[in-house]
């Protein structure tokens, strides 16, 4: 079947328009519930149903059918995410009355555990970091505070030097859903943040004439004198991880996971944690409670009197 011919590609079509931009949902995303939902419309005209009048039982039929093809849970997840804004796109544009999507439920997909480095693979990865050249100084910096503060590759690469107060030791994060924090430094982070903004530092990456003034505020600029990209700060810790063969154990992500683990296990408050990471939620940062199980049954066995045999 053409795709121009599938029944309701005219509404699939609008509901891709209206998620681009009344919602600002990316490209990739946008052509990922394009791919989902060009699926769900040519299952449906196979079973002769249409979008305007398909039922909730034909909907979990279809969610059955996407759970025995072998697909990861997540997938399927996705996969009925899509449906479901679909069909809550129909109901909102009244091209049906009802959403007979609405009460289908959605598989759980099992929440990973982080997976930390090790305080010795830390302290051996930024080790690796030295020298008194420009990037090696900035380079430092970046995975000082990706550790030290357990902010987000996103967060890091946005700061501009006026976030940051070298007097008091402390930064200013702006995160998800543009919510500020404020965060401290520690007394490594803070060292290279001083050796980066030394004229030998990100004074060697700064133009003659700035490109723009966002630029200009960068706190962490690449070669070319512009702000460093959130690829170029993933590039920077892949470049080391690789080098300590690490591999792709190794990402932003685990830097964050490391800090709030480690922070737990040396007996920081959870809430503390919630707050420097910038969790809206506190059952977000409770997942690392679960990473220091291990540390948790090692203290019980040394400390409970009837815990040793």
């Amino acid at each position: 079947m053409n795709e121009s011919n599938i029944p309701g590609q005219r509404e699939i079509d609008d509901f891709l328009l209206w998620l681009r931009v009344e919602r600002g949902r990316s490209d990739s995303t946008v052509h990922s519930y394009k791919r989902d939902l060009v699926k769900y419309v040519r299952w449906l005209a196979g079973q002769g149903e249409k979008i305007t009048s398909v039922g909730e039982p034909t909907i979990i039929v279809y969610l059955r059918q996407l759970q025995s093809s072998g697909l990861a849970v997540s997938t399927v997840a996705r996969a009925m995410v899509a449906v479901r804004s679909f069909h809550r796109f129909l109901a909102l544009e009244n091209i049906r009355a009802d959403d007979p999507s609405k009460y289908v439920e959605l598989p759980r997909v099992p929440r990973g555990l982080p997976k930390p480095i090790s305080e010795r693979e830390v302290s051996e990865l930024l080790s690796l970091v030295d020298g008194i050249e420009p990037p090696a100084r900035r380079d430092k910096a970046i995975l000082e505070i990706l550790y030290g503060t357990g902010a987000r590759i996103s967060e890091v690469v946005s700061l501009s030097i006026s976030d940051l107060d070298l007097s008091e030791n402390l930064l200013k994060v702006l995160g998800k859903g543009n919510k500020e924090r404020i965060v401290p430094l520690g007394r490594y982070a803070e060292r290279a943040l001083v050796d980066w903004l030394s004229p030998e530092g990100r004074g060697m990456f700064e133009p003659e004439r700035w490109a723009s003034r966002d630029d200009s505020e960068a706190l962490f600029l690449n070669r070319r004198g512009r702000r460093l990209s959130r690829q170029g700060g993933w590039g920077i810790v892949k470049k080391y991880g690789s080098k300590l063969g690490l591999g792709a154990r190794l990402s932003p992500h685990t830097l964050r996971h490391s800090c709030a683990t480690h922070m737990l296990e040396h007996g920081a408050d959870i809430r503390t944690v919630q707050e420097l990471l910038g969790h809206a939620s506190i059952s977000t940062t409770q997942i690392y409670t679960k990473v220091s199980r291990d540390q948790l049954i090692e203290v019980y066995q040394s400390a409970h009197p009837r815990a040793l045999l």
